[in-house]
């Protein structure tokens, strides 16, 4: 196989080549910070799973998901040690985290005979119609009409931001407890689930209190409302567990966790829907896509399951996500208009001043030889630090240097006396 390989004519875009967690761009190296987007969490040459593509390649690259539906089966059993244990079905048709979030939201429509969905302000859920009218930012609405009607937005656990103004540690989680009023005054009074990213990736990197989780879970069940984790971001081991509810908010204790993104491995898109086996209430033709449960976007999902457990990868992100958060931290010592450390594995962040800051210190970073990303798709101040999850602790040595000589050159060049 890898001979073939070697052999086949350069064709495509032959000016970007990736290499583990480094990619080369018309000659120049640069890691990325951001993981492709965010779904290279492999890094770009995992030989396991590029041979795997290879070889279903050569034998056809699309099915109906007719006849994949029992290898979607055999992957879901093989994914089941790394479940919550109430998590017992699976509904694997789409290839994108928009899609697999309207997913979701169908199944729990469906499976309560409930319309209203709450989620939570700065969340991002897609960009389709039905999940960009869930997500809770108005810049990108507003040049469109894009009506949810059944959508209730509520205050996200954004500590550093209180929308209550409270502060930690004596606030009763009131942004989790307040859920009864927005279901009792700014609902139909018929919610069938709350969506939420147990990490506020693009709004901010928002990392919430664990007892955040906790005391939302209680909230819900109090009030018979079902919890959807979009693990779109944090899932397949960003977080160092395999997903952010078998790990830092395992108190979340999801209904339904959908994920996306780092799935694929090496960027090939694949996502799915896994839920409580009572909440498997869709019929084939309620919600599809044409690529969904596709042989490659398989093949990437077993083969970075099976990655992951063989190569030890999330014993590497946790070593790996504290060096470089304490990294980080070092440096927002040194730089005062670098503030607000935060994150969990390698989904790490930082703020600087403005959004303005930040769109300048991105350009600086790729003088440096790093690609990085920033938050609320450019109208946040948050500068995202996410490299595939094999960086090694050597490579977080170098990120961090070539970190520390951006934000020198953002001093000299950007910021005023």
């Amino acid at each position: 196989m890898s001979s073939s390989i070697v052999s086949r004519p350069v064709t495509g875009l032959p000016d970007y080549v990736g290499d583990g967690i480094y990619l080369h761009v018309r000659g120049e190296r640069f890691i990325d910070c951001a993981s492709g987007t965010f779904n290279v969490s492999l890094g770009y040459s995992a030989p396991e799973i590029i041979e795997a593509l290879h070889a279903q390649l050569d034998r056809t690259a699309h099915l109906s998901s007719d006849f994949t539906r029992s290898r979607s089966a055999e992957i879901f059993d093989l994914m089941r040690d790394d479940l919550p244990e109430h998590i017992g079905a699976f509904w694997f048709r789409d290839i994108t985290g928009s899609g697999a979030n309207e997913a979701a939201i169908r199944i729990v429509q469906k499976a309560t005979g409930r319309s209203d969905i709450v989620s939570l302000f700065l969340s991002h859920h897609g960009q389709t119609v039905g999940t960009t009218g869930v997500s809770g930012n108005a810049f990108r609405q507003r040049s469109f009409s894009l009506p949810f009607p059944h959508s209730v937005k509520m205050p996200g656990p954004d500590c550093a931001n209180c929308f209550y103004g409270q502060t930690p540690g004596s606030c009763a989680m009131l942004c989790a407890r307040r859920l009864e009023d927005f279901v009792e005054f700014a609902s139909s009074g018929r919610v069938a689930a709350v969506v939420v990213e147990p990490i506020m990736g693009n709004g901010g990197n928002i990392v919430p209190p664990p007892e955040w989780y906790s005391v939302l879970r209680e909230t819900c069940d109090r009030l018979g409302v079902l919890i959807i984790a979009d693990e779109v971001q944090t899932g397949f081991g960003r977080t160092g567990s395999f997903f952010a509810s078998t790990g830092y908010a395992a108190a979340l204790r999801p209904d339904v966790i959908t994920f996306a993104k780092g799935a694929g491995g090496v960027g090939i898109p694949v996502a799915g829907v896994l839920m409580r086996p009572e909440l498997d209430v869709l019929e084939p033709w309620e919600h599809s896509s044409t690529s969904g449960a596709n042989p490659l976007a398989l093949v990437a999902l077993e083969e970075t399951i099976r990655y992951l457990r063989g190569h030890r990868v999330l014993d590497g992100v946790r070593v790996a996500g504290d060096l470089l958060q304490r990294g980080l931290l070092a440096l927002s010592r040194t730089f005062r208009e670098m503030t607000g450390v935060r994150g969990v594995g390698l989904m790490q962040a930082f703020d600087l001043p403005t959004s303005v800051d930040v769109a300048q210190f991105i350009a600086l970073g790729r003088r440096h030889g790093l690609l990085l990303r920033g938050s609320r798709y450019g109208f946040g101040r948050t500068v995202k630090v996410r490299p595939p999850l094999i960086i090694t602790p050597e490579q977080v040595d170098d990120l961090l240097a070539r970190l520390h000589e951006t934000l020198r050159s953002y001093q000299r060049e950007v910021t005023r006396p």
